[in-house]
């Protein structure tokens, strides 16, 4: 019903292809469905085939549980395959357009042939992520979750038993939004090295909105990223390239302190580190000289002296 609802008339062979079942299952589920009064016909021919009678509709009946978890990723098939709702958003797709009236399933079919969403980041291969499934499905039913996870810092590999809270697609990596013993962290799920899903449950934290908690973090983590700020020039070209070599918070600092200084431009950006911004600045070659702070200027003028020895030796 959900089929021809959508798709207008269909022969017996197409809808036993589309459902993969024989064309005699067809031939029975059509006179069910007779005896159940729905308004069905059939017509012979080449151009014949099944068809409901014109204004019926069926209300949007059958979604599932899985089905409407996955709504929300409607518009993105590849994460949705990750976390194993591939088939669900298909389904849940189906339905949903059974259900709409005429002119808006043309428009919303009209939007899905001209736009596609990409998650990943340029230049990056996606991240292997095994435990992603297992992950979500705590999340879902609100389990606990032990997982061993591979960290920055030292001890480099620890346990842990998480509450899952949420996951967030970011550039085409996954994080676990999870609250440990005291408080809300967030993890990435590639660097979980085993996990499993714990028999008890638990209560989620009362008003935890997953969006606002992760434009807070977001908002924390470039606050503690910079600890200090440098004054650089740079070349008409080192200019209108930089928003191409630093983070986007490094190019409106740059933007907004931006003064003239003999043909080029004096910035003032912030910085994460000396050896951070070492590096972040070398990228740019000659289109850049560092002003202040000195540390920073040594460090620079310490790896260019060393590459000129290599090449120039």
């Amino acid at each position: 019903m959900l089929l021809l609802q959508t798709k207008g008339r269909m022969t017996a062979q197409a809808l036993a292809d589309e459902l993969e079942v024989s064309v005699r299952t067809i031939y029975r589920d059509v006179e069910s469905l007779h005896a159940a009064g729905v308004p069905l016909y059939g017509d012979a021919g080449p151009a014949g085939g099944y068809q409901l009678l014109d204004g019926y509709r069926t209300r949007l009946t059958g979604l599932t549980e899985q089905e409407a978890e996955s709504l929300f990723l409607a518009g993105l098939p590849g994460p949705a395959a990750e976390l194993g709702l591939g088939d669900a958003v298909s389904a849940a797709q189906l339905k949903l357009m059974a259900a709409l009236p005429s002119p808006m399933r043309d428009r919303a079919s009209h939007m899905a042939e001209r736009f596609h969403l990409d998650a990943p980041a340029w230049y990056y291969d996606p991240e292997r992520s095994p435990f992603l499934e297992l992950v979500a499905d705590a999340v879902w039913r609100s389990r606990l979750l032990e997982v061993s996870y591979r960290r920055w810092q030292a001890p480099e590999e620890v346990t842990r038993v998480l509450r899952p809270l949420g996951l967030v697609l970011k550039a085409g990596r996954w994080y676990l939004v999870a609250q440990g013993s005291s408080r809300i962290s967030t993890y990435r799920v590639s660097q979980i090295q085993a996990a499993s899903v714990l028999d008890e449950s638990f209560e989620r934290p009362a008003g935890f909105d997953l969006a606002a908690h992760w434009t807070a973090s977001l908002e924390d983590f470039q606050a503690r990223q910079y600890t200090g700020e440098a004054v650089i020039r740079l070349s008409p070209r080192g200019f209108e390239s930089l928003s191409s070599n630093v983070l986007p918070a490094v190019a409106r600092a740059a933007e907004e302190s931006a003064v003239d200084d003999d043909g080029w431009v004096r910035v003032t950006i912030p910085i994460e580190s000396v050896g951070h911004a070492t590096g972040m600045l070398l990228r740019m070659g000659g289109d850049v000289e560092v002003l202040a702070p000195d540390e920073l200027r040594d460090q620079v003028t310490a790896v260019v002296r060393q590459l000129a020895s290599l090449y120039l030796s």
